[in-house]
């Protein structure tokens, strides 16, 4: 797919959750055709830089995108990376 690269970041400490939420990240750009790099957060300090209430968080260009239970489905994600990817088509 065309557009830049998504860069998305999975916010927490290394929890299942964490885990889990980084393999639908990399799944779901890899089903949408998409070029991205996924990139774990463990660091509590680089993560309490980011507004984030809860973890694990999901930052996608530097927004964040998730925080918390329950994680994003695959299919949340995969919208959250495809409108992320081509913004103009997400809101057409």
């Amino acid at each position: 797919m065309k557009g830049h690269t998504v860069n998305i970041k999975i916010l927490g400490i290394g929890c299942a959750n964490c885990i889990n939420l980084a393999a639908e990240a990399t799944q779901a750009a890899a089903e949408l055709g998409i070029d991205a790099e996924v990139t774990k957060v463990t660091d509590i300090n680089v993560i309490l830089t980011y507004d984030l209430p809860a973890t694990p968080g999901l930052v996608i260009d530097e927004k964040v995108v998730a925080s918390g239970k329950p994680i994003p489905t695959l299919d949340q994600v995969r919208e959250l990376v495809r409108a992320a990817a081509d913004p103009v088509s997400a809101t057409a």
